[in-house]
């Protein structure tokens, strides 16, 4: 790489401001990083087409296991109820609510899980629910991630910023900020505010529905509520609510490997994303997110067909991780020396056979 791809603003003082209503969205904007044209893969037109062909049967596959999974662990907890005979059908239902949810919520967000466009909005709707993300808000947040990944003030999914807070990362793992925020969100959205960072990214048209949203879902909170009371009991929040808590690790285990600890600010997504192997119960879970370089650059290409991209694209990339402990093996010591120096990062490097990283608009108007 001729120039210093990785480096947009050298001289950047720390922390940075990550919030969209600050003066890095403008900053991004005026630079060229805003709505800019990311780098891609040179792949076959022919092949690229085939890769992007949806098809209802493996989602329709998954979805019958996942909901039979949580029909079946939710009536064995219930029926163990007060046992300790309880403890691994609850287990498993969090994993499958607060955890599968995520992945099912993001990828029928893209409308790639079924070719049939009811079914996408279907699941789309119970996962939102699922892992409290109003699915108005979200639909709009995570286009918007995907248009400017880890740009400073202009990605609102930044999970991981410099310096990092390695107590809310621990804490997360259980949803025990995040779920808290998410509960105060809804009641204020169900109130009738939108906040101005989702103003932001969401067009005015459409913010009335985030409130229609979060009346139905406080609808049902307070519902579970008076069943919990008239039961004396929490298990119906056990059912509901309380998943998206304890059942959120895996979720947090693979997402933080996304990006965590990767170049901010830059149009490459070989340089800000990770591509991972994992197991096949992890990649059901997560529904093959572990190829999430491939992801990210080419977002329109449905889940079970990742890995087939993977193989057309491994030669332009950064190798793989072999697996979710090789990613933490340089997540951890990453996250904790920036905790001295912000400014680190790693710099993924890429094979011979690659193509090098374009220049910045930045560095092309210099």
């Amino acid at each position: 790489m001729p120039l210093d791809t990785f480096n947009t603003f050298p001289n950047d003082t720390y922390p940075r401001d990550y919030s969209l209503t600050g003066p890095l969205n403008a900053r991004a904007q005026k630079t060229g990083l805003a709505n800019a044209a990311w780098y891609r893969t040179d792949i076959p037109r022919a092949r690229m087409k085939e890769l992007m062909q949806r098809s209802d049967g493996p989602a329709t596959r998954d979805t019958i296991i996942w909901l039979g999974l949580l029909v079946v662990c939710a009536g064995f907890g219930i029926y163990f109820w007060g046992t300790w005979a309880c403890v691994p059908f609850f287990a498993v239902y969090g994993v499958l609510y607060g955890s599968a949810g995520d992945s099912r919520w993001h990828e029928c967000s893209h409308g790639t899980a079924f070719k049939t466009q009811w079914k996408n909005d279907v699941v789309y709707q119970i996962a939102s629910f699922m892992v409290m993300r109003n699915p108005v808000v979200w639909r709009w947040s995570h286009s918007r991630h995907h248009t400017d990944t880890i740009i400073v003030g202009r990605d609102p999914e930044i999970v991981a910023m410099r310096p990092p807070d390695l107590f809310k990362l621990l804490l997360n793992f259980f949803m025990l900020i995040g779920y808290p925020l998410a509960l105060r969100d809804m009641l204020r959205q169900a109130s009738g505010k939108v906040s101005d960072a989702e103003k932001d990214f969401i067009p005015e048209q459409e913010q009335h529905k985030v409130v229609f949203v979060a009346r139905i879902w406080t609808a049902i909170y307070l519902a579970t509520l008076a069943l919990a009371i008239y039961m004396r009991s929490v298990l119906p929040f056990m059912i509901i609510g309380f998943p998206t808590m304890y059942g959120a690790w895996h979720m947090v285990l693979t997402g933080l490997t996304q990006h965590v600890g990767l170049a901010e600010d830059v149009l490459d997504h070989r340089l800000n994303c990770r591509t991972a192997y994992m197991n096949p119960f992890s990649r059901f879970i997560y529904w093959n997110m572990n190829y999430h370089v491939e992801h990210h650059m080419f977002p329109m290409v449905p889940y079970h067909q990742l890995p087939r991209l993977h193989s057309e694209m491994k030669s332009d990339c950064p190798p793989p991780y072999s697996s979710i402990a090789a990613c933490y093996r340089e997540i951890i010591p990453t996250v904790i020396r920036q905790l001295r120096e912000p400014s680190y990062f790693i710099r993924r490097q890429l094979p011979p056979t690659a193509k090098p990283t374009p220049p910045l608009p930045s560095q092309l108007s210099a």
